[in-house]
């Protein structure tokens, strides 16, 4: 079969012939349908050195994804070949207090390493994906997994990050968004699905991003900028924002989060950018609370699928053909892609 695959560091990834993997009992094969290009894939892309949990080259990429169950190991059972499937990403040990509770992004013994990011697993850019247990599964039921494979990041971590801070949004509160690329889409639609009465600022530095996050339910989208910074500051009364959401993570943005933010907020930092959030007395507001959630639960993937097949939510995608894969990453890597690529190894 073909793959998609990271051959060394600092080197473009390169599309290879690889055996079709046999799953071995507990293991389940997966025909993939779509998998999505992340920005963190093109941290990866860019690493000069080895990172944290990657333990070997040539991999696959490739950690949003979906498709038919294709072949079941010896022992698996709730599935059968044929059946729409998303693949949940982050894998765990599976015994861990975290991995217990579905939390496998934060496994205690793997760090939530998974596929395509390291821990020894291969991604799913490729024809097949070997899945190392049917726990990682969930049933898409009519969603399309071509369409749905990049809800198993963009929607769950979009999802996670939303979810932690409701009990702050509700009737008069606003929720800042920055960023309005692939994640950012998916997190308006989130803040609209579970708070309906938030105001919803969306800011970035493309038109045409601001645009398609107007489309996507923003009441306002506002050019990043000091203009931008004063009428948040407006629609909040000189207060800030209850829950402001950085998809970018870079110096400038970080900057912006925390004069939008207000006193017993909260400042999500959701994007990989590298930046560093400026922190004295004064800045973040008072007891402002400052996270990086990483992903999100198995349970929480469960919820964003309901989401989506009610159509509460969807993923504006741009589907490649797997010897495209290279070109999609370099479209993102530009800014140019609206949504979310996703690889089409059929195609």
């Amino acid at each position: 079969m073909r793959a998609f695959q990271l051959v060394g560091w600092r080197q473009p990834p390169e599309l290879r012939e690889v055996r079709v993997p046999a799953p071995a009992p507990g293991q389940v094969l997966v025909k993939v349908g779509g998998a999505g290009a992340c920005h963190s894939d093109l941290h990866i892309m860019q690493a000069p050195a080895p990172l944290p949990g990657f333990t070997h080259l040539p991999f696959t990429l490739g950690h949003e994804n979906a498709g038919w169950v294709q072949r079941l190991g010896p022992g698996v059972t709730g599935f059968a070949p044929g059946d729409p499937v998303i693949v949940y990403g982050s894998w765990g040990c599976g015994v861990c207090a975290n991995c217990r509770q579905g939390r496998e992004n934060y496994c205690q013994n793997l760090r939530g390493q998974g596929p395509g990011l390291g821990g020894g697993h291969d991604g799913g850019m490729a024809e097949y994906l070997l899945v190392p247990a049917a726990r990682h599964l969930i049933a898409l039921g009519t969603l399309d997994p071509r369409q749905a494979a990049p809800l198993s990041d963009a929607g769950l971590t979009s999802y996670h990050a939303v979810k932690r801070s409701l009990h702050l949004l509700g009737p008069g509160s606003t929720a800042v968004v920055i960023g309005a690329g692939g994640l950012g889409q998916m997190t308006i639609q989130t803040l609209r699905a579970l708070s309906a009465a938030t105001t919803v600022v969306a800011v970035d530095t493309d038109a045409g991003k601001l645009e398609t996050a107007k489309r996507m339910g923003a009441h306002e989208a506002l050019l990043s900028g000091d203009e931008s910074i004063a009428r948040i500051k407006d629609i909040t009364a000189q207060q800030g924002a209850q829950l402001v959401l950085d998809m970018v993570g870079i110096d400038p943005t970080l900057r912006m989060a925390a004069q939008v933010a207000r006193t017993l907020g909260h400042l999500t930092i959701v994007g990989l950018g590298g930046g560093a959030l400026p922190v004295n007395f004064s800045s973040p507001p008072h007891e402002c609370l400052v996270a990086s959630p990483y992903w999100g639960s198995l349970p929480e993937l469960m919820e964003v699928i309901t989401l989506a097949q009610q159509e509460k939510i969807t993923m504006l995608v741009e589907h490649f053909p797997l010897q495209r894969a290279g070109a999609a990453y370099q479209l993102l890597h530009d800014g140019k892609i609206q949504g979310r690529a996703v690889i089409t190894p059929e195609a």
